[in-house]
Parts: C-alpha cells; sequence; structure tokens
C-alpha cells in the first residue's frame, strides 16, 4: 500500500488552498482518510487522550448492522421463496426472479443459498441508490460549505434500505433518501446539528407521500403484485395466530416486514457490540423498552372489546415492527438523543410509551416507531435543556451553602 500513500500524498498539494482542485479538497480527504488514518495528529499533550473519532463510532455502528444485514438477505429471499413455491407460481414477474433463473439458483425456500442470494439481490440494489444518492448530496454540501465529509453518511445509508420493504421503487429510494439527507440534516448545518434522525426523516416522507409502496400494515414481498399483511396488522385484525407465525418466528425473524427489523436475535447482538464498545446508549435502549412496557401493561389491563390491540402483550411489542431495531439503532443516535443521563432516560421513555400509543389507538397504523423516535427528537434538546437548568439550580444551590 506504500505506492497508494506515496501517491496521495504527491497528489495532496493539488487539492489544499492554492491548488488547482481546491474545490474538491473534501472529497481528496474523504477518500483518504477512510484508505488510511488521518495525517494530521495532536503531537503536544491534548485536554482528551482517546482512540475514538468519528471515523472509529461509525465502523463499530456498521459492524454492530452486519448480522441484521445479513439475516434481511436471508429473511427477503425466504418469504419470496415460500410464497413462490406455496402459490406455485412459475414465473414471479421480476427481474431478480429471472436473473435468479438464469444462474440455475431454484425457488426453494428449504435452501439457505437460494435464500440469501435471491434477498441480497432485493437488498443491495437499495443499499448501493441509497448510497449513491446520499453521498451525492453529502459531497455537494461538503464542497459548497468548504467541510470535511463526514463517514455518517455510510451509516445513514446502511440503516435506510434497513427500514423499507424489498419491491420499494428504486426511484423512491433515491428520492427518499435525499429528502432525508438534505431536508433532514444539511439544512440544519450538516452533521452534528441535524434534529431529526436522516434515515427516519426519509421513510417518514415516503411513507406520507407513496403509502401505496410503505403502508406499514402490508409488505410487498418479492413477487409481482403479491403482498403479506405484517404480523402488527394481523393483531389488529385479531387475527395473529391464525396467520401460523409464533413468537418464537418473530423473534427469529421468520416472519414479513421491512428488510432489516424483522429479527430481534440479530438486532440484539449489534445492541451488546454498541453497549460493549461505549457508541450506543444503554440507558436510552433500557428506558425505551421501559416505557413500552409501561404503557402496553397499562393497556393490556384498561382492555378493549373493539380493539384487539389492547391486549397486545409487552412481550409481542417487543418482537414485531421496528421496535427493536429502532430502540438499538435510531433512538441511539447520537446527535438526535438526548445528550444528558438524566435526559436520556426520560427520552427513551417517551420513545417506548409513544410507540404504544401510536400502535394501539390508532390501529390503522399498526407501526409507531418511526413517528415515536422523530418525536423523541423534537423534544430531546428542551429534555436536555431542562436536566442541565436543574443541574445547574443544585450546584448552585450547594455553593450557597
Amino acid at each position: 500500500m506504500k505506492f497508494l500513500r506515496d501517491f496521495f500524498e504527491s497528489q495532496e498539494k493539488n487539492f489544499k488552498k492554492g491548488g488547482k482542485f481546491e474545490k474538491f479538497y473534501p472529497l481528496f480527504e474523504a477518500t483518504e482518510t477512510f484508505l488510511f488514518t488521518s495525517g494530521e495528529v495532536t503531537k503536544n499533550p491534548s485536554h482528551v487522550r482517546d482512540a475514538l473519532d468519528l471515523k472509529r463510532t461509525m465502523i463499530t455502528v456498521v459492524v454492530a448492522l452486519i448480522p441484521a444485514v445479513l439475516f434481511a438477505f436471508y429473511n427477503t429471499g425466504l418469504q419470496a421463496n415460500l410464497v413462490i413455491s406455496q402459490m406455485n407460481i412459475e414465473n414471479p414477474g421480476t427481474w431478480q426472479a429471472g436473473l435468479l433463473h438464469s444462474l440455475g439458483v431454484p425457488f426453494d425456500p428449504g435452501s439457505f443459498w437460494a435464500n440469501f442470494i435471491h434477498g441480497a439481490f432485493y437488498f443491495l440494489p437499495v443499499y448501493i441508490v441509497a448510497l449513491i444518492f446520499g453521498g451525492f448530496w453529502e459531497v455537494l454540501f461538503a464542497i459548497i460549505r468548504k467541510h470535511e465529509i463526514s463517514e455518517g453518511f455510510l451509516v445513514t445509508s446502511l440503516l435506510f434500505p434497513m427500514i423499507l420493504p424489498p419491491t420499494i421503487p428504486l426511484w423512491q429510494v433515491a428520492v427518499g433518501i435525499s429528502f432525508g439527507v438534505v431536508l433532514g440534516k444539511e439544512v440544519f448545518g450538516g452533521v452534528g446539528m441535524n434534529i431529526l434522525n436522516p434515515a427516519l426523516t426519509g421513510r417518514a416522507f415516503l411513507f406520507f407521500a407513496y403509502p401505496a409502496q410503505i403502508s406499514g400494515d402490508k409488505v410487498w414481498l418479492a413477487v409481482d403484485g403479491i403482498s403479506k399483511a405484517t404480523p402488527l396488522a394481523k393483531f389488529a385484525e385479531g387475527s395473529l395466530h391464525t396467520a401460523g407465525y409464533s413468537w418464537a418466528d418473530a423473534f427469529y425473524g421468520f416472519i414479513p416486514g421491512s428488510m432489516g427489523e424483522t429479527s430481534t436475535l440479530a438486532i440484539l447482538i449489534g445492541a451488546v457490540i454498541l453497549i460493549a464498545t461505549g457508541i450506543g446508549s444503554w440507558r436510552i435502549m433500557l428506558s425505551v423498552l421501559g416505557g413500552m412496557v409501561f404503557m402496553s401493561l397499562t393497556l393490556n389491563l384498561i382492555g378493549s372489546d373493539t380493539n384487539p390491540m389492547f391486549q397486545v402483550s409487552p412481550i409481542w411489542h417487543f418482537v414485531l415492527g421496528g421496535f427493536a431495531f429502532g430502540m438499538v439503532f435510531m433512538a441511539t443516535d447520537p446527535v438526535t438523543a438526548a445528550m444528558t443521563n438524566g435526559g436520556k432516560y426520560f427520552y427513551g421513555l417517551l420513545i417506548g410509551i409513544m410507540v404504544v400509543l401510536v400502535r394501539v389507538i390508532n390501529p390503522a397504523y399498526p407501526e409507531g416507531m418511526m413517528l415515536a423516535i422523530l418525536f423523541g427528537n423534537v423534544f430531546a434538546p428542551i429534555i436536555d435543556k431542562i436536566f442541565v437548568n436543574v443541574n445547574i439550580k443544585r450546584r448552585l444551590a450547594k455553593n450557597v451553602v
């Protein structure tokens, strides 16, 4: 790699101030620091000494997402192959199915690799489109503002496909990620200044703009013209058990849903990685879980003769929809979440309570995690302000005494 290192060092003068490619320095710097550690280091004693920087933080999040990504490949293909085999469909009507057929890959739900490859052909195009368009806006705004390009867009572009159905049109992926990055982050000033999670902002836009493709109650399978109700929608109808889904199916992830949200087990593996490395806040995760348990048990006690969602227990809320994924990867976003320790508990409780209220009180929209987290994002600065003021008053009172 020495020749590559030498090449970057020889070209650096052309991108720095006064060079002929000065405007493209952010792109040069992003490429260089992606391949190598930064050439600018602290030489004198510093106030904070830590090996963790933004790049390592984002890489850790990507590593934590890998179990859920791999399972997304498998389960997306599994759900499609199950429908194809059960309905004896000879021509699923998708280009992915045509490519699989030409490669000689069977539509066999009993084959791990047939499911994995089929699902990958749906996940990867969505991810590539999100990466290209999200990266484009990040680079454009970095060049205009003459800022360094943040590695954060790598995480956003990976999170976004995880919360989408497998057959969402690719042009909608491009529009959604563009909306999330530009209006969810860049208009606020870029990395570290946004108040809303960009990936969730993009999904919210798609939900309200194109509800036919991302309604939340049905998920379009990777079969042309075939959709299946999600388990949450089955609960709203009072018929989950007649659909043949068990709690174990939901925990392991063998159910229809957004590509990366179905396996609670894979998500919890990611949670362990985030907590062990100090990247994800266990306080937020624990309080989101606590808020959900409290609210769902309260509604279980109240009950309803007309709304089956009142009877959904906490253990089912935990494994269905985007709850686990949102709790681990979205609610803990360090930029849009509460920063104070006390605020993190309150922020998490707010999200946990809100998601159950949205799911239960409004069964026409069975998934509530997206709106609950965005709601929490809006109030996070206020929550932190309250806890900071309380702490200041407490310290002042101690000094007076």
